[in-house]
């Protein structure tokens, strides 16, 4: 009895959770842009009680400045361009690395880019195909055997995936790095020691930049993937909506995430070095093809003309 209330006020409590940080934002994706970046301009244009202040005497009305509206409609304007590259990464032309950039000073993305970028990532085929396998591998292992076999069982745990996919990203990487002003990407290291990229590109899942450019604990994605574990109470069979449950799926798709982040890491210097393969291995043909031209036997010159005997 005592098990079956703390699930159900798990349940309760996540959707209550989900509710309070998505609905404001959501309200707000617009209108958030249009804030002030620096309170004190707020300040100078306004009065003590928040109505506007007369000049003084001999004093002319302080005109707003243009210059830092401008500054943050080119830095929205980079942020735009850098992300449409983004968007085209993949690795081995099927995983998608969306939230992936070798750049360390990209500029910040704006409470729109980033739910634009989480939805693209979660409607990406990449994320079906990734959802299908686990499904496959939880059916193999008759994980949840409450779903059963056969085709209906394989729906409902590709379901489960997929929902488990798309509320962790909703939350992670849309909804709390919104809130929290984190950025939702992977800055990838690329240079260093072995040890020390492996060792980034796991960090990457408790440490993160943030919008002003400094770094922190990624309170997104970790508060993300228990909220959407604990929402995926509401669908999974109730024997595994426990907490141990809860916490083993949101850790799951913590680990998920390392495994990407090493992937994305490491994969150009793997492209790197199958093109410098596939360039030696081109070169070693051309000089194949070149030696056995040059020791070619030459074709037989015509004899020289011998004058003949003068006549006595």
């Amino acid at each position: 009895m005592h098990r079956l209330l703390l699930n159900r006020w798990f349940a309760a409590a996540s959707i209550v959770a989900a509710w309070f940080f998505a609905a404001p934002l959501l309200r707000s994706q617009t209108a958030d842009l249009e804030l002030p970046v620096d309170p004190i301009i707020s300040l100078q244009q306004t009065g003590p009680t928040g109505t506007s202040s007369p000049p003084a005497a001999g004093q002319t009305a302080p005109q707003p400045s243009s210059s830092q509206s401008s500054d943050t409609q080119q830095q929205q304007q980079t942020a735009e361009e850098q992300l449409k590259q983004q968007e085209r990464q993949r690795v081995l032309g099927v995983m998608a690395a969306f939230n992936t950039t070798k750049n360390r000073e990209a500029a910040p993305l704006t409470t729109g880019q980033k739910f634009r970028l989480f939805f693209k990532s979660a409607t990406d085929p990449w994320a079906y195909l990734l959802s299908a396998a686990g499904a496959g591998i939880d059916q193999a292992d008759n994980s949840f055997p409450e779903y059963g076999q056969g085709a209906e069982g394989y729906a409902k745990r590709f379901g489960a995936n997929y929902a488990d996919y798309f509320t962790g990203n909703f939350f992670g990487n849309a909804v709390l790095t919104s809130l929290f002003r984190e950025d939702p990407r992977y800055f990838q290291k690329g240079t260093g020691s072995p040890i020390r990229r492996i060792l980034w590109a796991a960090s990457g899942t408790v440490w993160c930049k943030r919008d002003s450019g400094t770094w922190g604990p990624n309170y997104a994605n970790v508060l993300g993937n228990l909220i959407g574990s604990s929402i995926s109470n509401v669908y999974y069979p109730e024997s595994d909506r426990t907490v141990r449950g809860t916490l083993e799926r949101g850790f799951t798709v913590t680990a998920q995430g390392i495994i990407g982040s090493e992937v994305i890491e490491f994969w150009p210097d793997l492209v790197r070095r199958h093109n410098r393969k596939q360039a030696e291995k081109l070169a070693r043909q051309a000089a194949q093809k070149d030696g056995k031209g040059s020791s070619s036997p030459a074709s037989p010159s015509p004899p020289a003309a011998t004058p003949h005997n003068a006549q006595d």
